[in-house]
């Protein structure tokens, strides 16, 4: 049996861990309803499965899903139509991403994940505003959520059009939030938008600047992961190699 498809031994594990910490549970959305192996095969993330995990817990499960990913190794008990039909009375998802809207960084298909198991802002440029900070909020305070992950990725076009200070419509306003990353990047090559080298660094910045400006902006997100109730942190996922790699956590984590 392949371990890295279907290892369950714990929440650290596998996405069957990360969905079936005990098949005892109740389904998400079936409360008090159904038998015990029914339920079992929902295959929908509960409250109960949540709350079992810590956020490392949570990082860890996405990083074994972008492993399978990268493998073509997709996790092969899921099925989409009963996560969706165990899910449509309520939701629990584990953690709350902002990333860019790049066709080629689906967050849910590079890390291996399913319906119900994460919320997802995406905008061009993955940068943070007042209704995106709002989201944030309800995923974390009232929803349960426990991670708040930041990706960014390579060659990423809102990206280079800071660099090269382009304008159009309201995609101006948008790149002026990215072009604090591009003064603030340390590099001594070319700083153009042809340097992709220069690109990922920006952006790689620019997620660094989006957590800080949460924190900053977001007194609610601020104190819940001071009170390491949450993490908040950030990832580069490489178009090219299909790796996220996730920044190392702070000294705010839970259990820092």
């Amino acid at each position: 049996m392949d371990e890295t498809r279907h290892e369950c031994a714990g929440p650290h594990a596998s996405r069957r861990g990360f969905l079936k910490l005990s098949s005892t549970l109740t389904a998400w959305g079936l409360l008090g309803g159904g038998t015990l192996s029914s339920l079992a095969a929902a295959e929908a993330l509960t409250k109960a499965q949540r709350d079992a995990m810590t956020p490392e817990d949570i990082l860890a499960t996405m990083k074994k899903g972008n492993e399978r990913f990268r493998k073509g190794l997709r996790e092969e008990t899921r099925s989409f139509l009963a996560q969706q039909r165990a899910s449509a009375n309520g939701q629990h998802p584990a953690a709350v991403l902002l990333t860019c809207i790049d066709s080629r960084a689906p967050a849910e298909t590079i890390m291996d994940l399913g319906i119900g198991d994460i919320f997802n802002s995406r905008v061009a440029g993955n940068v943070s505003n007042d209704d995106i900070l709002g989201s944030m909020e309800f995923a974390c305070k009232l929803a349960g959520a426990k991670v708040v992950l930041v990706m960014g990725h390579t060659a990423c076009g809102a990206i280079k059009g800071a660099i090269d200070n382009a304008e159009l419509g309201n995609l101006t306003g948008l790149l002026a939030r990215i072009k604090p990353a591009v003064s603030q990047t340390a590099y001594t090559g070319d700083r153009t938008s042809k340097n992709y080298a220069f690109v990922d660094a920006v952006a790689k910045k620019n997620v660094e600047l989006t957590i800080a400006d949460i924190r900053r902006r977001s007194p609610v997100l601020d104190e819940m992961e001071k009170a390491h109730a949450i993490v908040i942190t950030g990832a580069m996922y490489n178009l090219e190699t299909g790796v996220v790699d996730f920044f190392p956590l702070g000294p705010t984590a839970v259990g820092k």
